[in-house]
């Protein structure tokens, strides 16, 4: 729970938009923390919808539908930050947010194990073929029977992508007597007793379960194609818990009728329906020891009250104090708030001299600057500077006219 701070601008007047159901947790808490000023939508908007929408928000937050394009921001002038209330911010215009100055923050790690357990139990319905005995179970038909049914105990899992997820699927993997190997392209510390693998075909050609864990690049798009699958352990099972754009569809269709996969769940898809209801088709649909589900691999209870509270903190960090550690577009700064001062916050465009303009200007006034602390990236400058309360307003008022400012706020 954050610490109830006044700040220069009430609470009450900060306006926060919530699209497509965000956790009541995340709610709750600003509502706890002395916001009210809180509008709450079901559903994703379209730009239109969102442009209209967004013109006096100060906060917005969304999951992974919502689409934040250069347009949509150009119409947020009162925007401060964006918390994507998922593990990507891949639906988010980054560039343009960053040249902006908004803040967007997501939750990486939040719904690691909902992930995690939901890959292993597809893994053991589809090595159990459960799928084709639950569908005759359900058409009034016994089909008991043991033939190509296994045990995941001594079966090696293939990882693809080792990262946050990755390794707690291996960890998870070793306890129920699986051989872990993984590929990833950067080195990773293997967990347990995992090892790694020096290429994709290495990996695919040795696995009885390939999992995916990789994040939607122009590097991962159809990392699972025709040409790799010709490379499967004959029988091997797919999963693709992460984006939908890595795995080619048609050449995995292609392959399962074709025997060599024998089996695969697929929660994500390179295109999905906006809301629950929609029509929705695949090429993955009416095929054998095939699970597939509508992107719920996070979907639990427990990953969403996480990441309405991991959000959340972060908004509440950068808002009250200025804080953007985890920010994917403004540097990250962490600096403590002093006693006896005002905080500004100051973004700018990156380009030398803007720092010493700062300084110089507010020395010719005679104002002190208590704490400061300056970190940019490629595109754009962040500043907090904490001055004397007594001259804050003439401070802010000179930061709005220094050349390259992008916005100011007086935070306190």
């Amino acid at each position: 729970m954050p610490e109830k701070k006044s700040t220069s601008y009430p609470k009450e007047k900060i306006k926060i938009l919530f699209l497509e159901n965000i956790s009541e947790t995340a709610v709750n808490l600003f509502r706890e923390a002395g916001y009210t000023d809180i509008r709450k939508i079901g559903g994703a908007l379209t730009e239109e919808a969102l442009i209209e929408e967004i013109k006096d928000v100060h906060l917005l937050g969304i999951r992974s539908k919502t689409q934040i394009t250069k347009k949509v921001l150009d119409h947020a002038d009162k925007l401060q930050a964006i918390g994507c209330f998922c593990i990507g911010v891949n639906q988010v215009n980054l560039k343009a947010a960053t040249q902006k100055g908004v803040v967007v923050f997501n939750a990486p790690y939040s719904n690691t194990r909902s992930v995690a357990e939901l890959v292993i139990g597809a893994s053991i319905m589809l090595i159990r073929k459960i799928p084709a005995k639950n569908k005759a179970a359900h058409e009034g038909i016994w089909m008991k029977d043991a033939k190509g049914s296994f045990e995941l105990r001594g079966k090696t899992l293939g990882i693809i992508g080792y990262g946050n997820i990755g390794s707690q699927v291996s960890v998870l993997a070793e306890a129920f007597g699986m051989k872990v190997i993984f590929y990833d392209t950067v080195t990773k510390l293997p967990l347990g007793n995992a090892t790694s693998v020096k290429s994709l075909k290495d990996l695919v050609s040795k696995a009885d379960i390939i999992t995916l864990h990789v994040p939607e690049t122009a590097q991962t798009k159809n990392i699972i194609n025709k040409n790799l699958l010709k490379h499967f352990k004959k029988g091997s099972i797919l999963l693709n818990y992460a984006r939908g754009e890595v795995v080619e569809l048609e050449a995995l269709r292609k392959a399962i009728l074709d025997g060599i996969v024998g089996g695969a769940a697929i929660d994500v898809f390179p295109v999905e329906p906006e809301k629950n209801g929609d029509v929705f088709q695949t090429p993955m649909q009416d095929l054998p020891n095939v699970l597939l589900t509508p992107h719920i691999g996070g979907s639990t209870e427990e990953a969403q009250k996480n990441i309405g509270e991991d959000v959340s903190s972060k908004l509440f960090q950068y808002l009250e104090m200025g804080m953007s550690i985890g920010s994917h577009t403004v540097p990250p700064i962490s600096l403590q708030p002093q006693e006896g001062t005002h905080r500004i916050l100051h973004i700018h465009n990156n380009v030398p001299g803007v720092l010493s303009e700062i300084n110089s200007k507010l020395s010719e006034h005679k104002i002190n600057i208590l704490g400061q602390y300056l970190k940019t990236n490629d595109e754009i400058g962040y500043v907090v500077l904490d001055v004397d309360k007594k001259l804050s307003r003439d401070a802010l008022n000179l930061l709005k006219n220094v050349k390259e400012t992008i916005k100011t706020r007086l935070l306190y």
